[in-house]
């Protein structure tokens, strides 16, 4: 996943942009969701899935409200939407 992060970072630094929150929320959301699957009591556990979700779809929304290309090529590279 670090690979996505590379690809989506506006500079070398870059640790806060939306579009690498966003991999890093996926990133989350796709260890949590293993985990769920595992342990399938663990309300704690799925509480900080729908908070990383709620989170991620909040900065999409951003992304699409004010850069279109970019919320595009996140869409792309992370394979959240067809």
């Amino acid at each position: 996943m670090k690979e996505k992060v590379k690809e989506l970072q506006i500079h070398d630094k870059d640790t806060g942009s939306s579009e690498v929150q966003v991999a890093q929320l996926t990133e989350k959301i796709e260890n949590l969701s293993k985990h769920i699957k595992q342990f399938k009591k663990d309300k704690h556990s799925s509480v900080g899935l729908l908070r990383a979700v709620n989170r991620r779809k909040k900065l999409l929304d951003y992304l699409k409200k004010n850069n279109m290309e970019s919320y595009k090529s996140v869409l792309t590279k992370l394979n959240l939407r067809k």
